[in-house]
């Protein structure tokens, strides 16, 4: 039927130029474990930090741990994936970013909630090509970018010599935990969060994995 066909998505490589558009997308993944940890009061909200950490390029958050997803000339997904080799970097990374951000005052707060949250959505080990912050434009879901994205993703960790492949879904988005089952992905664990304050409280998560062929 006309109007049936999934779009065509072009993805590439991230670049600090796509702050505008791929920021809210990485924030849309995770809105209310972002502002647990990332908003403060009078001093920045999530997307005033993920926006800093995405330019700056370097750790978690930068440009250059990203790809994103171009139709028509625009941004309209975004999605990260690394293995757990880069975890002491990617710490440094996020101190310094924080530290800039929110200066001595608020910076230990704010790092002291992203270990916390640690504990319900833990880094990736050694040898795991970890997903994280995939997200798709809100009048875009559901026709095949999602798939497509995390079918890139999973290519680009092949292509690195990685077979175990993870990503945390929270328990509260049955609609993301069905197409990562699609894809082959399982349930392994699931971790119960106590974590809330004013601005969000982290939902429990569940890890699935999915092994690929050689």
């Amino acid at each position: 039927m006309p109007g049936t066909r999934s779009p065509i998505v072009h993805f590439r490589p991230a670049a600090a130029g796509d702050a505008a558009a791929a920021v809210p997308l990485i924030y849309s993944s995770g809105p209310a474990a972002f502002d647990y940890v990332f908003a403060v009061p009078g001093r920045a909200s999530a997307q005033d930090f993920l926006q800093r950490a995405f330019v700056d390029g370097a750790g978690e958050f930068g440009w250059r741990n990203h790809c994103v997803g171009v139709l028509d000339g625009a941004v309209v997904a975004v999605g990260a994936g690394y293995g757990g080799e880069g975890g002491f970097a990617f710490t440094l990374a996020a101190a310094r970013q924080i530290l800039a951000h929110y200066g001595p005052r608020h910076a230990p707060g704010v790092i002291a909630r992203g270990l916390g949250v640690e504990r319900v959505i833990p880094p990736p080990a050694r040898g795991m090509h970890y997903l994280a912050h995939l997200g798709v434009a809100p009048e875009l879901r559901g026709q095949g970018i999602g798939r497509a994205l995390v079918e890139h993703l999973l290519a680009r960790g092949r292509a690195l010599g990685r077979r175990r492949m993870v990503l945390d879904v929270a328990a509260s988005n049955p609609r993301a935990q069905a197409l990562y089952e699609r894809l082959g992905f399982t349930v392994t664990e699931e971790r119960r969060s106590r974590l809330a304050n004013g601005h969000g409280a982290v939902p429990d998560h569940r890890r699935m994995e999915r092994v690929v062929a050689g």
